[in-house]
């Protein structure tokens, strides 16, 4: 399996400019939680996993469709039993549950279109100092690192007769406790590696950095925004006027 999230499709989602894509995710974080009927969170919903199909990144939506399944799983008992046991904590657990999913699609999808370089671009562009937009992209690209070491630790034990598939979910995990331990230190070694490389090149020398990336806002930034603007704007009015509570 590849840990890498980005995604290269020759798409016109892909070619949105990263500042349009960081407003569309916030805006899709927005518009989660403007609503709170299941119906209204369901259509949000679907417009989001359009957009994904529209990008062509539904294959890293399936590889995260058993933990999304899990959690709403989880998030509809909990309302359920801390809800009263009645009907509306169910239906409540099922609009926590959808909030949470649009959530975590919205954020694989951004992922899965944007490049760590854009994402350190476009929050320098928005008016972020340098360094923390670079903390953020190397934090994005620290997690298919820890998963990509992972596997190849679990490879390397099963090749050493290390059952790790066999027993219900809670000895599976149990078997990979274990693991965990050698995934730290190397991650902590390759993090000690990157510190020293980013020191050698002199990383924050200058105040001033160029850009080998140059994204600029087009048309179709220009469009994606006003869509956006006009969804923003029909939440707002339906939740004022009574609809989706």
């Amino acid at each position: 399996m590849d840990p890498s999230l980005y995604l290269d499709r020759n798409t016109w989602v892909h070619r949105l400019d990263p500042r349009t894509k960081m407003l569309l995710l916030i805006a899709t974080f927005v518009l989660a939680f403007v609503f709170l009927n299941p119906v209204y969170e369901l259509v949000i919903l679907a417009l989001v996993v359009f957009f994904g199909y529209l990008a062509k990144v539904l294959s890293n939506l399936r590889r995260i469709r058993f933990i999304l399944i899990v959690i709403a799983i989880f998030t509809i008992i909990i309302w359920f039993i801390f809800g009263g046991g009645n009907l509306g904590g169910v239906i409540y657990g099922i609009s926590i549950a959808i909030r949470i999913d649009i959530t975590i699609i919205a954020g694989m999808i951004f992922l899965s279109t944007t490049r760590n370089e854009e994402v350190a671009i476009g929050l320098v562009r928005l008016g972020i100092p340098y360094r923390f937009g670079f903390a953020v992209s190397t934090a994005l690209r620290l997690v298919p690192t820890i998963a990509s070491t992972g596997l190849t630790i679990g490879q390397a034990q099963r090749s050493r007769g290390l059952d790790l598939d066999s027993g219900n979910l809670i000895e599976r995990i149990r078997k990979y406790v274990p693991l965990l331990v050698p995934v730290f230190v190397s991650t902590i070694r390759s993090t000690n590696v990157f510190s020293m490389a980013l020191e050698s090149k002199g990383f924050g020398a200058s105040p001033k950095r160029t850009f080998y990336l140059q994204p600029t806002i087009s048309w179709r930034d220009g469009v994606v925004l006003a869509v956006l603007v006009a969804l923003l704007v029909a939440a707002f009015v339906l939740r004022a006027i009574g609809f989706g509570g």
